[in-house]
């Protein structure tokens, strides 16, 4: 009974949050590995093949509560294009949605050090809700009819400013408005505009030690400003350490390993600060990138965004 009850007060604590958080779009700790599903300018522009898959369990301990997977598959298409592909799946109560995006850029010399990207994307979400999971809070909510595959059309833009030290990104992932689970009401609501900011710089701190702080700010109509700031440093262009701190939700510990010039590995942890502490052991991700690179490319060291 004891474990029934905190369940219970952690759903009931998780749409709190969610009402005042309006978390419709999926999070990333490790959003920096991300851009790509944000931000479509992003794509072709390590300058070569790359796929990113990241997986994240939300809240554990909580029945219910988010649970993510993403891949993106983006490489340039000759001097100035870059094409992509981003798919989510996001599972949250009782409902499924699942994200598939093409994604296309087009970038222009902004200066000697800086290249512009602009970047649209297209794609599809399909929603799935069966009512007879999860909590029932409102009675009328088992009446309802189950969704099956509904689709929804998205379209998005982004400009992406970047150099071979820092980037900054501005992006809408889709313009239109369409339904939504609601996790508060029970019920199928109209999605919110999102709105992304994210930026990044690269200091040499010795010759095999490199420190990169980021940010991503995240605006949806009609809720709060999200704020996620991160500081993480790299060594030997191998290890990665750092740290992350949502406003008001959690600080994060993030690390990370470059396997072989193609292969890089993630994970990171949240440690709740909200009250949900109680309810839940905290979230995790885990993150797996692979680059295709040409062998002049291989001996240069890697990126760090």
């Amino acid at each position: 009974m004891n474990k029934i009850t905190k369940n219970i007060l952690g759903i009931l604590m998780i749409s709190t949050l969610y009402s005042a958080f309006a978390q419709q779009d999926p999070q990333f700790t490790q959003y920096m590995y991300n851009t790509l599903s944000v931000n479509s300018a992003y794509a072709g522009s390590r300058g070569h093949l790359a796929i990113t898959g990241i997986h994240r369990s939300q809240w554990v301990g909580i029945d219910g509560a988010p649970r993510t997977q993403t891949l993106t598959i983006d490489s340039p298409l000759g001097k100035n294009v870059g094409l992509g592909l981003s798919v989510v799946n996001d599972e949250i109560g009782p409902s499924d949605e699942f994200y598939f995006d093409a994604n296309f850029s087009y970038t222009i010399r902004a200066s000697e050090t800086h290249r512009l990207s602009f970047g649209v994307k297209g794609g599809a979400r399909l929603l799935n809700i069966d009512w007879t999971k999860g909590r029932i809070q409102n009675p009328d909510a088992v009446f309802q009819q189950n969704i099956n595959n509904r689709f929804f059309p998205t379209v998005g833009a982004g400009l992406y400013l970047h150099g071979e030290k820092s980037y900054l990104g501005v992006s809408i992932p889709n313009f239109f408005t369409d339904q939504h689970y609601d996790d508060i009401q029970e019920s199928v609501a109209s999605e919110r505009l999102h709105f992304f900011l994210i930026g990044g710089l690269v200091f040499d701190l010795s010759e095999n030690t490199k420190f990169k702080p980021a940010f991503l700010l995240k605006h949806v109509v009609g809720a709060p400003l999200i704020v996620d700031l991160s500081a993480n440093f790299m060594f030997f262009d191998r290890f990665r350490l750092g740290a992350s701190y949502r406003w008001d939700d959690s600080v994060s510990a993030l690390a990370g390993f470059q396997v072989s010039p193609g292969l890089l590995i993630g994970y990171s942890y949240d440690y709740t600060t909200t009250e949900l502490q109680e309810f839940t052991t905290g979230s995790h991700e885990i993150m797996i990138r692979f680059e295709l690179k040409s062998e002049e490319k291989r001996l240069k060291s890697p990126r760090f965004f």
